[in-house]
């Protein structure tokens, strides 16, 4: 039985509680927040005892570490894991900073701990099997990829301006899918961007609607599309297409019923957000990191793929503000 330590009692964090205490081969063993009193009431709720911040990763009874508190947090957390010598499972990104997050991976992997990052989005049923039909040669040769990632409505101004911007906030997750289903790494970026949702984001110095292109090495080409605002929905969708074909994962309904008449066909809208898009990939992350630890092999993102990901946003930055194509590297 692996005992864990979650710090983080706010929204992600609860889903990882409840996952953790679920989990037949996992015991959520205290929880830490900056919130005692979050803290504290979640802990209780799943039978687990709140813990100090300063004792949280030095706990003797624990086994790993879920880190699932502010972003600005991750690095010195993961830090802390490292010296403590606990595996750790830490939601994205590292950090926001190229150097404090190669910092941060440097000391991880000189502690010799476990480190994954938690691109969930590895972990979607549908996009496993979009993945898993690539691998196999169902489409022939991959040549171009799309992801189309649009929120429902956009974050408040003053969480804009703390974000790192759409690129290392928002896009990131599809950053990391681009490279998790092409195969190869992408050496050049294309970005562009304005602020069509909310004239307040452009103020803050921040896109809301994005297109950035990806190529490979070997000529791959992916396309990802990114809105603050979609009137229906999470709009969660990727199409890859090859020399024999194409497969594509289409948004999720809360139901698969389709409603015919003189006006038509009618289907129900896309699934609010993403923690009903992607529940079943929170938990079967949790999964992979628990079998991690027992040595299996996993899809996991690992500390490197997170590096991976913010050098691709930060290129996609760079090249909006530059107007031109961002070798990588």
């Amino acid at each position: 039985m692996i005992r864990f330590t979650l710090i983080g009692a706010g929204r992600i964090g609860k889903i990882h509680a409840e996952n953790i205490a679920r989990h037949p081969k996992a015991t959520l063993a205290y929880v830490a927040d900056a919130d005692a009193g979050a803290a504290r009431t979640l802990a209780e709720q799943w039978s687990a005892k709140p813990i100090a911040l300063e004792s949280a990763v030095t706990a003797q009874d624990v086994d790993a570490v879920l880190i699932a508190s502010s972003t600005d947090t991750h690095a010195d957390w993961i830090e802390r894991c490292a010296a403590a010598g606990k595996p750790v499972f830490c939601e994205k990104p590292l950090d926001l900073d190229m150097v404090r997050a190669s910092a941060c991976l440097k000391t991880a992997q000189q502690a010799g701990i476990a480190l994954y990052l938690g691109f969930n989005r590895r972990y979607d049923p549908s996009f496993m099997r979009l993945k898993q039909e690539i691998v196999a040669g169902t489409i022939g040769r991959l040549e171009t990829l799309h992801i189309i990632s649009r929120d429902p409505s956009p974050p408040p101004v003053e969480y804009v301006k703390r974000s790192g911007g759409l690129f290392r906030d928002m896009m990131i997750h599809d950053l990391d899918m681009a490279r998790w289903l092409l195969g190869s790494e992408p050496v050049e970026v294309f970005a562009r961007g304005s602020a069509l949702v909310d004239p307040a984001i452009g103020a803050a110095g921040d896109v809301d609607t994005a297109m950035v292109m990806l190529r490979t090495a070997d000529g791959k080409l992916c396309q990802i599309a990114n809105s603050r605002r979609c009137s229906f929905g999470y709009d969660q969708r990727i199409e890859a297409f090859g020399s024999d074909g194409m497969v594509r994962a289409d948004n999720h309904t809360a139901t698969s019923v389709t409603v015919a008449g003189s006006s038509g066909y009618n289907t129900e809208p896309a699934l609010p957000f993403f923690l009903e898009r992607y529940a079943d990939a929170y938990r079967l992350e949790l999964q992979d990191f628990i079998a991690a630890l027992e040595k299996q092999k996993v899809e996991l993102a690992t500390g490197e793929d997170g590096r991976k990901a913010l050098q691709l946003a930060d290129a996609a930055q760079r090249s909006l503000t530059s107007g031109q194509p961002v070798a990588v590297g």
